[in-house]
């Protein structure tokens, strides 16, 4: 095999402009045949006793070359794919599910670990909790099943990965299969100009008169939010309902079979279902547990979601007559749109000059810098995979190289929709004692730059990308040895608080002035105008809050007691209409009966495990955040001995230590909800 494929030379600095789809297969057919061996030696009964280094270290770096160019595969597919990408991806996939799923089913490997287990070697906390969490991984993953049930596994878990591919790509070609042009100005009522001009941007691009509108975040959302023709706001909803539901890039038999696969998982396994399955290990424990959570805060949101429905109605009453009828689904956004500017004088337009994405990122590094003891530096010329995308390095604040990261923020035909962190190396112990440095990337789909201007963000944009670097920082910042434990290897319901707590400073006050400025003033936020966004802070927070309450408890309900075929029998339906039908409860506004959201949901679906069961974990942690952020709020926003705290207590720990631990630690005492429910105003039931 040519040692000059870029995948079998991974370093710290990846040379991405060398990387070719014609180059993944050779290079993981022979990345799998040195990890499988390197596999094999460790199950073969050695000449020297078993220990925690021969065996345990050894068994975490085994695959890492591996995994390393798999996941640098999957991020190209993901944000810049092509026929022959996903071609050479699809081939890949399955044959490194399959090797990596039968690791846990080698009977030597099993023995040589189960040895380590029942040794006497002394070891310190972080290598009793690896042989811990390795010991219940091997059952958790089969190790102890019979020959004929570690065969079945093993089918499942390559058949998973198969079909969690496919639904990746239905829900990519099914949302650039959707396009409309409007070529009468007439039809641009009230939508803004940052959306015009993106729209007459997007139709040049492809050599279109008129303005071009499609299903990725920011023209979708501002045709809901703004447009005032009726008509085509339902068009959109329905198509954006309906991705990824109908051929030629249907996935409601993808969704059926992958719980089906799923729930056999964890029946073979010994679970009740794979809720139980996959949550053993998070805060939570168990699936019931979880959906006990959700419907404890449903409980806590339901009187002002109700009220904040009826207020809704009124309003538009006041504006049609008392006649009109109940906002419809694609009614909700623009109504509540008109009643916020109309309540707080404040339209979500009025702040995107003040916020500029180059000046937004700059003013984040700023801050996490002042916090933490770090330094963010550009390296512009790194070779990248697509023009828009920047590269940094993370230093530490004696100048020790933590790290390097790629940001890329905006849409495109060849990229996957949503916003993301990923990690694509985790660095490991090092000569001089230390850690070798980590590599990330942080990704999203925000507004595009219109002509010579900056990309001019929403506050919601500005939110998201605090949050995904929050995820970044925990991945970059872990001073954790052991690779499977680092970064962001953590509970699911733990790993959203360090990027959720970052969403926190894009309001203060003290942050925003470092960062919020007019793009060609120069000018800070006005006072008034950020007065005006913290007043609509809470404006439909329980609507946002049941709508984040119902994805979870649909996917939980998936995943703990749903069957398709019986569900057939009793009632003629689908998991389509049995996921509308859970979810209608948590909505303002009737679905129309070919609502079929659950056939995108990415989330869920886009890889064997995904955050089947875990959606939930976004409002656990938010409950972590808003309750750790109040630390920050009590001793300064800005403080840099509680940024030092945060850093050292949770970023660096990785799953060294049990989060509940970590989070006792930095708070000095366990969660409290509310903390989170007096965010979101909903600790009275008084109107806004």
């Amino acid at each position: 095999m040519p040692q000059d494929n870029p995948l079998l030379n991974l370093d710290f600095r990846i040379q991405f402009d060398q990387i070719q789809a014609a180059q993944v297969m050779p290079a993981l057919e022979a990345l799998l045949f040195e990890a499988n061996r390197n596999v094999e030696v460790l199950a073969r009964e050695p000449a020297v006793p078993r220990t925690y280094a021969n065996t345990l270290t050894a068994l975490d770096v085994a695959t890492e070359r591996l995994e390393d160019a798999m996941a640098l595969v999957r991020h190209l597919e993901g944000v810049s794919t092509s026929p022959e990408l996903r071609g050479a991806n699809n081939e890949a996939e399955p044959l490194v599910s399959e090797f990596l799923s039968s690791i846990p089913l080698n009977p030597g490997l099993w023995k040589a670990v189960k040895q380590v287990a029942a040794g006497k070697e002394e070891l310190n906390p972080v290598e009793r909790r690896f042989l811990k969490k390795t010991v219940d991984g091997f059952r958790r993953h089969g190790a102890e099943l019979d020959d004929e049930g570690k065969r079945k596994l093993q089918e499942v878990e390559v058949e998973l990965t198969r079909i969690t591919t496919k639904f990746s790509e239905n829900v990519l070609d099914s949302t650039n299969a959707f396009e409309y042009l409007m070529t009468d100005e007439a039809q641009l009522a009230g939508l803004p100009p940052s959306a015009i001009a993106a729209a007459k941007q997007s139709a040049e691009a492809k050599g279109m008169a008129g303005w071009r509108f499609t299903l990725q975040g920011p023209s979708y959302a501002a045709i809901l939010t703004y447009l005032d023709e009726a008509k085509v706001r339902e068009h959109f909803y329905r198509a954006s309902t309906r991705r990824a539901a109908q051929a030629p890039f249907d996935n409601s038999e993808l969704v059926e079979r992958i719980l089906t696969l799923r729930h056999q998982k964890a029946h073979l396994l010994g679970y009740f279902n794979f809720a139980d399955l996959v949550l053993e290990e998070q805060m939570s424990k168990r699936g019931a547990r979880a959906l006990e959570f959700l419907y404890e805060l449903a409980s806590h949101t339901s009187d002002r979601f109700l009220q904040e429905n009826r207020d809704l109605l009124a309003f538009r009453h006041k504006l049609e007559g008392d006649f009109a009828p109940e906002p419809a689904a694609w009614d909700v956004a623009y109504y509540a749109e008109k009643m916020r500017h109309e309540r707080y004088d404040f339209d979500e337009e009025e702040v995107r000059p003040y916020f500029p994405l180059p000046q937004v990122v700059r003013g984040m590094f700023a801050i996490t810098e002042s916090l933490f003891g770090i330094r963010v530096v550009e390296r512009p010329g790194m070779p990248v995979w697509h023009a828009d995308v920047r590269c940094y390095e993370l230093q530490d604040a004696d100048g020790r190289l933590l790290g390097s990261f790629y940001s890329d923020w905006h849409p495109r035909e060849t990229k996957r929709g949503g916003a993301w962190m990923d990690a694509l190396r985790t660095g490991g112990p090092a000569a001089d004692g230390g850690l070798t440095p980590h590599v990330g990337i942080i990704c999203g789909n925000l507004t595009e730059p219109i002509g010579d201007a900056p990309a001019l963000l929403t506050h919601r944009e500005v939110e998201t990308i605090f949050h995904e670097f929050g995820h970044l920082l925990h991945h970059c910042l872990s001073r954790v040895p052991v690779r499977s434990l680092a970064g962001t290897n953590v509970a699911w319901d733990f790993v959203e608080l360090p990027s959720q707590i970052m969403e926190n400073w894009c309001w203060e006050k003290e942050a925003l002035d470092l960062f919020a400025r007019h793009y060609q003033t120069h000018e800070a936020i006005p006072d008034e105008l950020l007065a005006k966004m913290k007043r609509a802070r809470t404006f439909r927070a329980a609507n946002t809050q049941m709508r984040q309450l119902g994805f979870g408890i649909v996917d939980l309900q998936l995943h703990i007691d749903f069957e398709a075929k019986s569900y057939r029998e009793q009632t003629g339906g689908t998991v389509v209409d049995y996921s509308r039908i859970m979810m209608q409860r948590y909505s303002p506004a009737d679905f129309p009966p070919e609502h079929a959201s659950i056939c995108a949901f990415t989330h869920l679906f886009s890889s064997p495990v995904a955050y089947g069961s875990g959606y939930y974990s976004y409002k656990w942690a938010e409950v972590l955040d808003a309750d750790a952020f109040d630390r920050f709020r009590e001793e300064g926003v800005l403080n840099p001995e509680t940024g030092r705290a945060f850093r050292e207590m949770i970023l660096e720990k990785g799953d060294s230590e049990d989060p509940g631990d970590l989070f006792r630690a930095f708070r000095g005492r366990e969660p409290d909800q509310r903390a989170l429910l007096g965010r979101l105003g909903l600790l009275t039931l008084q109107s806004d």
